[in-house]
């Protein structure tokens, strides 16, 4: 079987692969440090659960990688999932400019995906996101392995930022 006929799994990064526990104090208050929450990524460790999901998913699925992330943080996202060894996959982030919630931009993208090809799973933590997915029709794993903040949930759909 070729990759172009195996069935796409989508995978979200941030409390999903990428535990983003350690940053999310940049998001409190009521002057939230964005790029300071960004640039910390680097250093995000993997969430244990995530990475097994995506490893296992890989043997019959192509992975793709759904983020809210802004285009900038392109680069430090791709060197990051290389150095935490997981499956190589187009990386769909949004514009840096877009600032609609996640359910949205995040739908959008995986209703373009699901035209082009079979979509086996969306793997994301963001219960909208999911609710969303479920909603136009595909099957999700609601990743409930790491601890999201108020400031991080609240920032994910009033801000449009993750």
């Amino acid at each position: 079987m070729t990759d172009d006929a195996r069935p796409l799994a989508v995978f979200d990064l941030d409390g999903t692969l990428a535990d983003s526990g350690h940053r999310q104090h940049f998001l409190e208050g009521a002057r939230r440090d964005w790029s300071g929450f960004f640039a910390a990524a680097v250093d995000d460790p993997p969430l244990d659960e995530g990475v097994r999901l995506v490893l296992s998913s890989a043997e019959a699925c192509e992975i793709r990688y759904l983020t809210g992330r802004p285009e900038r943080c392109r680069r430090d996202t791709v060197a990051w999932l290389a150095e935490q060894g997981l499956p190589e996959g187009r990386v769909y982030m949004r514009r840096n400019d877009d600032r609609r919630p996640a359910r949205h931009t995040k739908l959008e993208i995986l209703k373009r995906l699901g035209r082009e090809r079979a979509v086996r799973m969306l793997v994301d933590d963001d219960e909208l996101v999911c609710d969303a997915a479920e909603q136009a029709g595909f099957a999700v794993v609601r990743a409930r392995w790491a601890t999201v903040s108020a400031s991080m949930k609240d920032a994910q759909e009033r801000e449009g930022r993750t």
